[in-house]
């Protein structure tokens, strides 16, 4: 077990790059990592990686290696993953992230919960673009078009996005009649974590936008905008299930609906390559079948 322990963090270093990274995986110090692959190497009589002070690189050597480590790491997983099963009782930590909007998916997480107490759910609630593999995370639900090649997707379904303000704000500025009109309103603007870009909010066929001027707000997370609209400072741009709630109270209300096509995909993502445990295998086909519509 202790050399398949050590094959586990050579496996974890080499896609990571990182002996950090690793480390923050495996719950260890960068140095314990390090004396691992040291000894590992010592073992082997091999160099396994170049290393410098920035970079981490598999050797040729490591290379070869690393493509049987992992068949026999998923050969271990799959016997244990046979083994829970003949148990009945799915179990272990399942590090998921979520965006900011995930809150709204708790109820349905919770049926998941109850369905199968001995998973223990570690949530991370991000609108940063997380990397799945790096930070260790066995599943994450996300928002776009996939575009890592080292995951795999499963769609879960759509929310359209709504312009909303609070009748109070509309009382006063007016309602926009047609797109153009927002130019002239207070507009409370996202910004996307990762790039530092204000969302762009479409319109019509989608090649028309909203001109560019200064938003009244920027934010990078969803509840200041579903505040600040509530309190009659602006018009937000947001996923309909956000403010689900205010709209039934009639503390927001919509416009420009009939100009509104946009919807978000939701997708849900998972490590490729390597075994899909029991407790991963679960979570995807749950939410698949279950976390749409809200």
């Amino acid at each position: 077990m202790e050399s398949l322990g050590s094959l586990d963090v050579f496996v974890r270093v080499s896609e990571s790059r990182s002996f950090t990274a690793a480390g923050q995986q495996l719950g260890i110090s960068a140095s314990a990592v390090s004396k691992t692959i040291a000894r590992l190497e010592e073992r082997l009589s091999v160099r396994l990686f170049h290393r410098s002070t920035r970079t981490v690189n598999l050797t040729p050597e490591g290379a070869l290696f690393l493509e049987r480590c992992r068949r026999i790491l998923s050969e271990v997983k799959e016997a244990e993953a046979e083994l829970l099963q003949t148990r009945g009782t799915p179990q272990g930590k399942l590090r998921i992230s979520l965006p900011s909007l995930g809150t709204l998916f708790m109820p349905k997480l919770g049926d998941f919960k109850r369905r199968y107490p001995e998973i223990e759910l570690d949530i991370d609630y991000s609108d940063r673009l997380v990397d799945v593999i790096e930070e260790g995370f066995d599943a994450v639900i996300r928002s776009g078009t996939p575009s890592d090649s080292r995951l795999v997707a499963r769609r879960l379904g759509t929310c359209r996005k709504v312009f909303v303000g609070a009748p109070s704000y509309f009382s006063q500025a007016g309602i926009p009649r047609k797109p153009e009109d927002l130019t002239s309103h207070a507009r409370l603007h996202y910004r996307f974590p990762r790039t530092g870009k204000l969302d762009v909010w479409p319109l019509g066929d989608k090649t028309e936008m909203i001109p560019e001027r200064p938003a009244s707000m920027v934010t990078n997370t969803l509840d200041p905008q579903v505040c600040f609209a509530e309190q009659g400072l602006g018009i937000a741009y947001l996923p309909e299930i956000a403010v689900r709630r205010q709209l039934e109270q009639g503390s927001l209300v919509t416009v420009l609906d009939e100009y509104d096509r946009e919807n978000m995909v939701f997708h849900v993502l998972w490590p490729s390559g390597r075994h899909l445990s029991v407790k991963i295998r679960l979570f995807v086909d749950f939410v698949t079948s279950h976390l749409f519509p809200l």
